[in-house]
Formats: C-alpha cells, structure tokens, sequence
C-alpha cells in the first residue's frame, strides 16, 4: 500500500501488544491509532484484542476524507480518533483505554478533587478532564471527547474508560501507565491522601505548556 509500508504495520502491532502488557486494556476493550503521515492513520479494527493484535486486523483510512483503504471495519470509537489525529498536530497517537484503578474511579460517585499525587501527572500529563457518560461510538460522545483533548492530553470518561494522546508510542503508553499509578495511589490511599500543593503545579508543567486546572 502506497506510504503505508510493513515497517508501519510492525510498529502498530508492537504497540498494541504493549499496551496490553501494561494492562490497559482487557480482551477486545479500548482501541489505538496513529498518524503514521499527513494522510494516513492506521486504527485497530472492531471487535480486536490488542494483545495478539496481527496485521490483518488494522485499518488503513486517508485522514483528509476518512476513507477506508484496506477494507477492513475500524473501531467504532474512530470518530474521536479522527477528530483528535486533526486538532492536535503537536501528536501522533491516540490511545483510549481501560485500566482497572483508573476506571474504577472513572465509575465511583465521587471524584478527587484532581489527580496531582505524583509528580509524574502534572508534569507529564497536566490537567485531567472529566466528561459524563456517553454511549460508546456515539456522535456526542466523539464531540465531546475532541473538544476536551484541545486543552488536556487526558479525558476520564464516566462509567467507560480514558483517552490520552502522545507524540509517539512510548509517550501515550507513559501517559496511560503514570494516571493508572496515580488511580491506584488514590484508592488505596483513601480519605488519607495528600496531593501535591496547587502552588506548586504550576511550576511542573513542561515548557510551553498552556494547560489550566479545569473540568469539563
């Protein structure tokens, strides 16, 4: 396939199954994309298991009018992927994922007030968004989503899961792992937490980073 070559498809799987070794996903849960070019982005195809994701199971859609190219049914969430891909240039990857701390709160009546436990969340990732539940695949759902991801790298979707983004594969992987940490942290600390003081996120931020303690 013309500017999608086996090295890209490689890559993909790689990642796929790393992202289910770091358990993020369970069985056909959660789904991966990249923009391996200007015009191109592979996604995992429906109904996948990224843990033994092959070749066979990737779909290969042109960015500019979202067509499928190999023939193959993409995850039903590709709507956001799609938007997501378009408004943040600065990444190449978007992972939406299910890790079981981080849904866990992601499904609790209660929310922490933020999720700077670690240094790792403010500088890494920053501000965490957080959307109400949406049916999966839905039109409000992947509007919602792309708004959020304009100003934060990390959306908590209620009662269904994360979406991060990254400039590459380790960096979305990183992302998933360290809020995952941050989850487990918060659980298992209980009414006993202590975050880190808000004067002092600020400072944490990468260079250049313009993101804001907000909620959605």
């Amino acid at each position: 396939m013309k500017h999608v070559y086996e090295k890209h498809f490689k890559e993909f799987v790689s990642a796929c199954h790393r992202v289910a070794l770091y358990g993020l996903v369970r069985c056909s849960s959660g789904n991966l994309s990249w923009r391996v070019d200007k015009e191109h982005m592979l996604v995992t195809a429906t109904h996948t298991w990224m843990a033994d994701l092959t070749k066979e199971q990737i779909a290969v859609f042109r960015l500019s009018d979202e067509t499928v190219l190999n023939n193959k049914k993409p995850s039903a969430e590709t709507g956001f992927h799609f938007g997501i891909l378009r408004s943040r240039t600065d990444m190449s990857v978007v992972l939406h994922f299910q890790s079981p701390y981080a849904t866990a709160l992601a499904c609790s009546a209660t929310e922490p007030k933020n999720f700077f436990v670690i240094p790792e969340i403010p500088y890494y990732i920053g501000p965490i968004a957080v959307l109400p539940y949406m049916n999966p695949g839905s039109k409000d759902l992947a509007k919602a989503v792309i708004s959020a991801m304009e100003g934060h790298d990390l959306v908590l979707l209620k009662n269904h899961g994360q979406v991060t983004v990254g400039k590459n594969f380790d960096d979305v992987i990183q992302k998933a792992s360290f809020f995952e940490l941050a989850c487990d942290i918060i659980l298992k600390a209980g009414n006993k937490i202590q975050f880190i003081p808000d004067k002092i996120i600020a400072s944490m931020y990468p260079k250049g980073n313009k993101q804001k303690l907000t909620k959605v």
